[in-house]
């Protein structure tokens, strides 16, 4: 715990100084805004593309299960493949409906742009 501490403090002091020097005046956080609005669009651009690549995961394990109709151990991966798919479209669309559950109980916009809260010491 000792070595944690003597490690954690000196961190912490460097990245917090600039609060505190800024204590008295309004920081600018733009960036933090910025931030935020860049991973929320990545985010937004790679759920369909993840949905897309579970769906042809599936596919492919279909089309090997029928392509393979003699040969038992084909057919298992085949299916293997299938329920795989099945079981990540099951967690992309559960994790992204619970996101969306979580926004509408929250009253936070889905899709919107996040603003760093100011504080006026005027």
């Amino acid at each position: 715990m000792k070595n944690l501490r003597n490690t954690l403090v000196p961190i912490l002091s460097i990245v917090l100084t600039p609060l505190f020097t800024m204590a008295q005046t309004s920081p600018n956080l733009g960036y933090v805004n910025n931030a935020v609005n860049s991973i929320g669009t990545l985010v937004g651009q790679l759920i369909p593309i993840v949905i897309a690549l579970g769906l042809l995961f599936f596919i492919w394990g279909l089309v090997q299960f029928i392509l393979a109709s003699g040969d038992e151990a084909a057919k298992d991966i085949g299916k293997r493949r299938m329920i795989w798919g099945v079981m990540a479209l099951f967690v992309i669309v559960a994790v992204w409906g619970i996101v969306g559950l979580l926004g509408e109980l929250s009253g936070v916009e889905l899709g919107g742009t996040v603003d760093t809260p100011n504080v006026n010491l005027n």
